[in-house]
């Protein structure tokens, strides 16, 4: 079950943890965050298996994944422009399609 608010987050299966993804946010939103300041991360096209030990932030300069959650049937799509959050304790396998560079930040640093 996919549902959205008024910012484009979209959130996947209730009973699971979600990924939000927030579509092409402010420039406003992204100042605010200090999202320049933030460490830098990218890796190449393949499947990679991940464990988010703390919740993670992160906006994709350039990209595109297909995130598959552990226990979950749904497909989170993020890409070069969005805004994503990764709640602590999921598990999932990113399919990356397109190279991923985004700058990102852990919950105790932000």
């Amino acid at each position: 079950m996919a549902t959205s608010s008024n910012q484009e987050a979209m959130q996947v299966d209730a009973t699971s943890p979600t990924i939000l993804v927030e579509k092409n946010p402010p420039q406003s939103r992204l100042l605010n965050l200090g999202i320049n300041s933030w460490p830098k991360w990218g890796c190449p096209p393949g499947k990679f298996h991940l464990k988010f030990d703390a919740e993670e932030i992160f906006y994709l300069l350039k990209g595109k994944v297909k995130a598959y959650i552990k226990g979950s049937s749904e497909c989170v799509d993020f890409a070069a422009g969005d805004l994503v959050v990764i709640p602590k304790g999921v598990t999932c396998t990113w399919h990356v399609l397109v190279p991923v560079d985004k700058h990102y930040q852990f919950e105790s640093t932000f």
